[in-house]
């Protein structure tokens, strides 16, 4: 069928089409990727047609902008979704430099949320403690430490990730089920925005809410405050003395879902000179919904990126809620330039850790690995 599929060139056009040809496809839409659109990934100008199952073209306006060589890949939408060869390898960048006017293209597979991984890339999982003393609570915790995979062959030092809700980021036996942070890390290295450490802390069970809660909310007074000096007192200074990390703020993020998410936006906003990024996923600001921003003025301003997520079909408030926060935080005259925060919303998106764990790797890219503003 595709061999049958031609293009005439003309000398007045200098018309090119690529045709593809998908070994294993799906109801996912085709997109070309490349130098010709700064490599953006769901560009509707470059969507390709698909001609029946498996096989795709495109044909590029006769312009002169695309008579140079043209640099490029095959994406179903997202980095995440890209092509992959028959073993689940990254592929290089195609080429196309000569004037023929139609290429053939194949692709063998195509990664979906950032699947298949690679078992070699999987970072190391070290437990750092059964019983990680909490003095400013009086209580001990399990905590984890995610490293990269050739951190014991490597000099290198990395950024740290410090995340809340460990039970539930790669635990294959989470009862909710969990983030896949394990594999998406694994994944992300082959593309060079994996090489972080992160580190888990478990929660506290049934004394979750009341740890992860800040000051004065809908839920009553909560430990939250106590909790964060610990992170930023106890814990931090450890992992800096015990693994090679690059301990400045900018280097450091700390993150979570839900009343994870609120903790980690005081943890944030209460010590900038700690953290300069912020990963927030459906954030339970349901509980302070007057959230009081005026302690923000008695901090010196320090630059700082906040990654935030919120799901359509979460609550009838989830999105509002982010959306305003959001708002809040950009407009405040003392933080004037001073915040870029990235709003991601899926309109279909559940309260769940399936959703957080598609949006991980773009929240990962984004906050350590771009300069993007948002």
């Amino acid at each position: 069928m595709v061999s049958e599929i031609s293009a005439a060139p003309t000398s007045q056009t200098h018309t090119k089409k690529i045709i593809l040809q998908a070994d294993e496809d799906d109801s996912r839409p085709v997109y070309l990727s490349g130098n010709f659109n700064n490599w953006a990934t769901q560009d509707a100008r470059f969507k390709m047609e698909k001609i029946e199952e498996g096989v795709y073209e495109y044909e590029f306006p006769a312009e002169s902008e695309f008579d140079a060589e043209l640099i490029y890949k095959f994406t179903k939408g997202d980095w995440s979704e890209v092509e992959i060869d028959q073993y689940g390898n990254r592929t290089p960048n195609r080429h196309w430099k000569d004037n023929q006017p139609v290429k053939v293209e194949k692709v063998a597979k195509w990664r979906k949320n950032w699947l298949p991984y690679r078992p070699s890339q999987l970072p190391q999982i070290h437990l750092i403690s059964e019983e990680f003393e909490i003095p400013q609570l009086n209580k001990t915790r399990k905590i984890w430490a995610l490293l990269p995979h050739d951190y014991e062959t490597s000099s290198e030092h990395y950024p740290v990730l410090y995340l809340q809700d460990a039970q539930n980021l790669f635990n294959e036996n989470a009862e909710f089920g969990n983030w896949q942070i394990d594999k998406k890390l694994a994944v992300m290295s082959d593309y060079g925005i994996g090489k972080i450490i992160v580190i888990a802390v478990e929660h506290g069970e049934s004394e979750r809410v009341q740890e992860y809660n800040v000051g004065k909310t809908l839920l009553g007074k909560g430990q939250g405050k106590q909790y964060i000096r610990f992170i930023t007192d106890t814990l931090k200074p450890f992992v800096d003395r015990t693994y090679r990390t690059k301990p400045e703020r900018d280097h450091t993020g700390i993150g979570g879902s839900s009343m994870g998410g609120l903790v980690s936006i005081f943890s944030g906003l209460m010590y900038p000179e700690v953290f300069g990024k912020l990963m927030i996923f459906s954030p339970s600001l349901w509980v302070i919904p007057k959230i009081k921003l005026g302690f923000l003025d008695f901090f010196e301003p320090m630059d700082t990126r906040i990654y935030l997520y919120a799901g359509g079909d979460e609550s009838e408030t989830m999105v509002d809620h982010v959306t305003k926060f959001r708002k809040r935080l950009i407009k405040r005259e003392s933080l004037q330039g001073k915040m870029k925060v990235r709003l991601s919303i899926n309109e279909h998106g559940k309260h769940n850790e399936s959703y957080w764990s598609d949006e991980f790797p773009k929240a990962i890219e984004w906050l350590f690995f771009s300069d993007k503003p948002e």
